[in-house]
């Protein structure tokens, strides 16, 4: 009887268990759906009571407004996360090489600095970066924002690809030497083509977080003439109406991107994530 019952038992287990997942996945993406159905609702029907939780007389105005006014902060947000990931990636990956398997003085307190800058809050560097960029004329720039943001991103990358490069075969390295390649040489054509996941990972992280910032952009970027989509959201609120459905609309397509990267580049993350992280 205990034997016939174990199965039943399982499948009833199991059952709760997707229950369960699909209320926690409906719970998570309730706020994505929301920021949909608002942005999909004309302005006269936000202040419904009780509110409508679908768009029954929808709209594409916020669309529209998004079309009309946001591509050049969606083009800019676009320029700053490419550059952010360029200049990370230059950094990081031969400084990841150097403390992988160059092993120079220090290399284990810097992993230790490193990993205590993650740890200081953006607005604090904000105000940081504010009082050194008015002494040298840097503020509402992009290039500005470029190395603002990278100086989140470098210590991230240099941890991730540091993992990974710690488990290149010294085999490897030491055949390219004995071919006659020097350090730099073995770096490019032999380190960095097998660390490809962990240089998408890094990419991808960097340029999310240069799409998403708004601590940095907000205080080094106010009033410039080419503002990030983050900042370019406030055209949509003023001191006596909000158009709340052009700002959702703003969000939506501001998420296209993002996930897109992150279905395209899944499996790439999924190994740069736990890349070093098991050793043979």
């Amino acid at each position: 009887m205990t034997a016939l019952t174990q199965p039943v038992r399982r499948r009833h287990r199991a059952r709760w268990k997707t229950v369960l997942g699909i209320a926690l996945t409906a719970a998570m993406l309730f706020p994505v759906y929301w920021m949909v159905n608002v942005s999909l609702t004309r302005t006269e029907d936000m202040r419904s009571d009780p509110p409508h939780w679908f768009p029954w007389n929808p709209t594409l105005e916020g669309y529209a407004n998004v079309l009309d006014d946001q591509l050049p902060a969606m083009t800019t947000s676009l320029g700053i996360g490419v550059g952010c990931v360029a200049l990370t990636l230059l950094v990081s990956a031969p400084a990841a090489f150097a403390l992988a398997k160059l092993r120079p003085w220090g290399a284990g307190p810097l992993t230790f600095v490193l990993l205590v800058v993650q740890m200081i809050p953006g607005v604090v560097m904000a105000i940081g970066f504010y009082a050194v960029y008015v002494r040298l004329g840097w503020l509402n720039t992009v290039w500005g924002l470029i190395l603002a943001d990278s100086t989140i991103a470098v210590p991230f990358g240099v941890l991730v690809l540091t993992a990974f490069m710690t488990g290149v075969p010294g085999e490897l390295l030491q055949a390219a030497r004995i071919d006659g390649a020097g350090r730099w040489r073995t770096f490019v054509s032999v380190v960095l083509p097998l660390s490809r996941n962990a240089l998408l990972t890094v990419s991808l992280f960097t340029f999310l977080w240069a799409w998403s910032d708004f601590i940095f952009a907000s205080t080094l970027s106010r009033n410039a003439d080419a503002v990030p989509v983050t900042l370019g959201i406030y055209a949509y609120i003023g001191n006596n109406t909000t158009q709340w459905n052009s700002i959702m609309a703003t969000a939506v397509v501001a998420s296209v991107p993002a996930a897109v990267l992150l279905v395209v580049a899944q499996r790439y993350v999924a190994g740069g994530v736990v890349a070093g992280a098991v050793k043979d």
